[in-house]
């Protein structure tokens, strides 16, 4: 009779160790698709902006620090931090290119100088002087 128990628990077992088999390698198709994937992905960004470095780009480097490319080498870039002041750093430090912000201030400037917008609350006004 205890032959029999043990037998029943072995078969039992042996389910459970299937089943838990599959949820490892459930929890390691997640664990891939949330978190190396998307690893994968960004690493894979950031060489392309590497190769495309040119001079005139704005960057930010892994220290923080922004900068222009001033010029571009085999694996360094030479970046100018202050007008004059020149630094060598590796391709790899650099993490994101950053639009100019002259560019932006410019298409500010033009939406800014539409007078149609200016003339038709003078209008309102005059009209609600008017009335009162």
């Amino acid at each position: 009779m205890g032959n029999a128990i043990l037998a029943a628990s072995t078969s039992k077992s042996s389910g459970s160790g299937y089943f838990f088999l599959v949820i490892i390698v459930v929890l390691f198709g997640l664990l891939y698709f949330v978190t190396i994937r998307p690893q994968r992905r960004r690493q894979q960004a950031a060489q392309q902006t590497q190769r495309q470095l040119e001079p005139g780009m704005r960057v930010r480097t892994t220290a923080g620090m922004y900068a222009t490319v001033a010029a571009v080498e085999d694996q360094d870039v030479i970046l100018e931090v202050a007008p004059g002041v020149h630094v060598r750093y590796v391709r790899r430090a650099i993490v994101d290119v950053i639009p100019d912000p002259g560019q932006d201030y410019s298409q500010t400037e033009a939406e800014e100088e539409e007078p149609a917008e200016p003339e038709s609350l003078d209008e309102t006004e005059d009209g609600a002087a008017k009335g009162g």
